[in-house]
């Protein structure tokens, strides 16, 4: 480090950040190293000290120390690398809608959108052959690994910031369809429960147990933890609401099923039917004991087909997802039509 300082202004595209992240996008230091920069005083934010979680407003004053060349070498340089040109033009063909402010990609199933164990090529890690002026595109949502269509990306930190908040503000219509096993009774309605996070344990009753939110340690059940349904004060529960309509039936071994969730619980959809005695097709974790269709495609039958964005001054964004070919193939093995949903995707609930 020379001595010398830089300030920088936050745009308006920055707002919301967070100030480790927004320093790690200008300098090639680890996130030690940051905070030590962080304790010392040697980057503030209009003057006063700031914490790594600090979330940067537009026009906030960053000062900088000035480094070396190499601790100054933007890190997209490297990140970008690391993507193939024929990744990069793969996950451009997933696009169905792009504005300034974000990305919505059709996910196929089978792709996981994080890294983990075991998981390999994974969403997040192909991300950086998208970024468009110093900004990596950001998950906004998820979706599970055998979960496909529509999946939201954020372009730069204020737009993630304001997407964020419809998604926890749960003013972003979400709508899935769902193969299920056998057919929903009654044929429409709304689900509510209180679930969590659970383990496999014959001492208890269900033959599973409430996974401790706050044990610490390496989590080693990872492949067995599943929701289970809870109760209002338990440690860990949390409520979660599900509208569903039958679309469609194929006599009563299957059913085609829109999904309206209002609270974005993990894995909620699935466990939803589950809870009806109807468990999606092809989803081997939360199995009903009906008979399975044979004949059918192979995978999870659970698309997100719809997400319906609130606008301030211009018509809610529609943007849907066409069906993954397995399900497709389903679609046709059974005679369900996509035109009985409506030209509407929230037609199924009106």
């Amino acid at each position: 480090m020379s001595g010398q300082i830089i300030t920088e202004t936050v745009s308006g595209k920055e707002a919301g950040a967070r100030l480790d992240r927004w320093i790690k996008r200008r300098l090639n230091l680890s996130q030690g190293q940051i905070e030590k920069l962080l304790r010392t005083g040697q980057v503030r934010v209009n003057g006063a000290r700031a914490k790594a979680s600090t979330r940067l407003e537009e026009g906030h004053e960053v000062r900088l120390p000035v480094f070396t060349a190499s601790a100054s070498a933007p890190r997209k340089a490297a990140a970008a690398k690391q993507i193939s040109a024929e990744d990069r033009d793969w996950l451009r063909s997933l696009i169905l809608h792009e504005d300034d402010d974000m990305l919505a990609i059709n996910k196929p199933a089978g792709l996981a959108v994080q890294g983990g164990s075991g998981q390999g090529r994974h969403l997040d890690g192909l991300l950086a052959g998208m970024s468009e002026g110093g900004h990596r595109p950001v998950l906004v949502h998820r979706l599970d690994k055998e979960t496909s269509g529509v999946l939201l990306l954020a372009k730069h930190p204020a737009a993630a910031a304001r997407l964020g908040d419809l998604f926890r503000g749960r003013d972003m219509e979400k709508v899935y369809w769902a193969v299920t096993v056998g057919v929903p009774n009654p044929p429409a309605g709304q689900i509510r429960c209180w679930m969590a996070k659970g383990v496999p344990d014959e001492n208890e009753p269900s033959g599973f147990r409430v996974v401790d939110p706050k044990a610490g340690g390496p989590r080693r059940d990872g492949d067995r933890e599943r929701m289970i349904r809870s109760a209002q004060g338990v440690e860990g529960a949390r409520h979660s609401i599900t509208d569903y309509n039958v679309i469609s039936t194929a006599g009563q071994k299957a059913a085609w099923v829109a999904l309206r969730p209002h609270t974005g619980r993990m894995h909620q959809l699935r466990f939803h039917m589950l809870e009806m005695n109807t468990s999606i097709l092809g989803d081997h974790k939360y199995k009903s004991r009906r008979e399975v269709p044979q004949g059918l495609a192979p995978g999870m039958h659970l698309h997100a087909r719809a997400l319906i964005i609130p606008r301030a001054n211009a018509k809610p964004l529609i943007i849907q997802a066409p069906l993954p070919p397995h399900m497709k193939e389903t679609f046709e093995a059974l005679g369900f039509l996509e035109q009985e949903a409506g030209r509407n995707p929230l037609d199924p609930f009106i």
